[in-house]
């Protein structure tokens, strides 16, 4: 079982610089970031290979929030070689998600 990556300020430029990434902005205490989480993980088990499916911790990478303008969790960044391509805000459906994943690739 594959699991999505947990990115902080050493390892995020390194992980996301190549190929398609979704950077989950999440915190512990927000509700819809809960809802979402096991959606995230099975995107982790489908696109492994294939993409990066990642989650910051909005609360100790505060400094990551602000450089993405995140004012809102979930924030849910969608990033090609390095480069914010799309974003989406709030929960949204497995569907949803992998869709725009698929666009990507």
């Amino acid at each position: 079982m594959s699991k999505y990556i947990e990115l902080n300020n050493d390892n995020f430029e390194q992980t996301v610089k190549e190929g398609v990434s979704l950077v989950d902005f999440w915190a512990p205490w927000c509700g819809p970031c809960r809802m979402i989480a096991p959606v995230i993980e099975e995107l982790a088990e489908e696109f492994e290979g294939k993409a990066n499916i990642c989650k910051v911790n909005s609360d100790e990478e505060q400094d990551l929030a602000v450089k993405f303008g995140v004012r809102s969790i979930p924030t849910i960044l969608f990033m090609k070689d390095g480069v914010v391509v799309d974003q989406m805000i709030g929960a949204a459906s497995k569907q949803a998600f992998s869709d725009k994943l698929n666009s990507l690739l």
